[in-house]
């Protein structure tokens, strides 16, 4: 399962991408509302930033509208993916792009009926939105899995991009339903690189590796000296000789 990245923040989206884990990124215009800059200054930014997919959502509501915006945004960048709502005006511009070879996202699904829609207009991603289903008490993860079961049954090529991640935990059950790509917040990047045991672990190998060094545990590794073995110092304050013998 690929990552993409749903912010329109640009520090945010440069950290997470010097992880080295991001196919691409996201945007809508709540999003980019919240970045507090222009529309096709931060798309720029990112697609060279990133390097993979950036969807950019259109703002008209009408199906002509939406077919001119997507051309102009789609023009901006080669990896920018034109981001359609799921409406009767969104199909039909979703058809129109596709047969130009415009790749496109159509967002706001929340159910199998409307991700079969958009895959017959020809939608590069489907965008169902796990945590809205959950908020009004359907199943959102569950609805991923039957979108992308019927994908599958029926030689589908539209790939699943779960949205609305709330939590890590959502994005374990998105890839176990089979969702190609998870859009995630940043802030739900930062809780998925935590575990106590990996800080644990690391702390009692930088205690060790101090001690060995000639240090006491509370010294930081990086002021702990040369590693015995490599030459510096022994454990008594000796000095060594470049190393043991073999």
């Amino acid at each position: 399962m690929e990552f993409f990245i749903d912010t329109a923040i640009v520090d945010e989206i440069r950290e997470i991408n010097e992880w080295g884990v991001l196919s691409g990124v996201t945007t809508n215009p709540s999003l980019i509302v919240a970045s507090g800059r222009d529309f096709r200054e931060v798309v720029l930014e990112i697609a060279e930033m990133v390097g993979g997919a950036i969807s950019a959502e259109v703002t008209s509501l009408d199906a002509a509208g939406m077919i001119k915006e997507g051309k102009e945004v789609a023009a901006w960048h080669k990896d920018v993916v034109v981001k359609l709502p799921l409406t009767p005006a969104g199909l039909q511009a979703c058809k129109a792009l596709t047969r130009e070879g415009i790749k496109t996202n159509v967002t706001l699904c929340f159910s199998v009926p409307q991700a079969l829609l958009a895959a017959r207009a020809g939608a590069t991603y489907i965008s169902p939105f796990a945590g809205r289903v959950d908020d009004i008490g359907w199943d959102g993860i569950e609805l991923i899995r039957q979108i992308k079961e019927a994908y599958v049954l029926g030689d589908i090529q539209t790939k699943v991009l779960a949205a609305s991640i709330r939590h890590p935990m959502h994005v374990q059950q998105a890839a176990l339903a089979g969702a190609d790509v998870a859009t995630i917040p940043y802030k739900v990047f930062t809780q998925m690189i935590k575990h106590p045991l990996t800080q644990a672990g690391l702390d009692g190998f930088m205690k060790d590796w101090a001690k060995r060094a000639g240090a006491s545990p509370e010294t930081p590794a990086s002021e702990a000296g040369t590693n015995p073995q490599a030459g510096g110092v022994t454990p008594q304050g000796q000095p060594t000789q470049g190393g043991s013998k073999q």
